[in-house]
């Protein structure tokens, strides 16, 4: 039998400088070359307050976690969230009309319609589970059940009662 080695700590990032990863020292790099872009284009007051806040931003970006994950993570599902409308309204016909699958309809047998005013007992219940659990070996007592019917295919029409009728 074959062995594979296993990889662990597979969300931990890979550290390059000290305590830094790689994706921390890109963030503040660029951080610092817009920095150095700053000190080139304003005087030193407006270089100074834009400098605190470029070093501000990409610090957060770098090194804040929400959650245990990146905070440029964090931002990203919060633009998803605002982005997404607040109201949810299922519409089940029109999904049901739009899916079509590539199925042809003439390739189905009818279907059959449920059984809804039968109520079965507890026994006749434990009788249908231990048909199930036995994977039919088990062909239950008494009257002929529907899933020796089923199995024989002899199933009428007859036997069952149209859904509409019972609502």
């Amino acid at each position: 039998m074959q062995q594979f080695v296993v990889p662990q700590f597979i969300d931990i990032e890979d550290k390059i400088i000290g305590p830094i990863t790689t994706r921390q020292f890109i963030i503040m790099l660029v951080g610092f070359l817009i920095i150095a872009v700053f000190y080139k284009l304003f005087d030193f007051s407006l270089f100074a307050t834009s400098g605190l806040l470029v070093l501000l931003i990409t610090g957060v970006f770098a090194f804040l976690k929400i959650n245990g994950r990146p905070f440029h993570y964090f931002v990203l599902n919060l633009l998803q969230t605002f982005k997404r409308s607040r109201l949810r309204v299922w519409y089940n016909d029109y999904l049901l009309a739009s899916v079509n699958y590539g199925a042809d309809e003439s390739n189905f047998a009818p279907a059959l319609e449920a059984v809804l005013d039968k109520h079965y007992t507890t026994s006749r219940l434990a009788e249908l589970s231990l048909i199930v659990d036995t994977k039919g070996a088990y062909r239950g007592e008494g009257e002929e059940s529907v899933v020796n019917n089923i199995e024989t295919g002899e199933i009428k029409r007859d036997n069952f009662k149209n859904f509409k009728d019972a609502q």
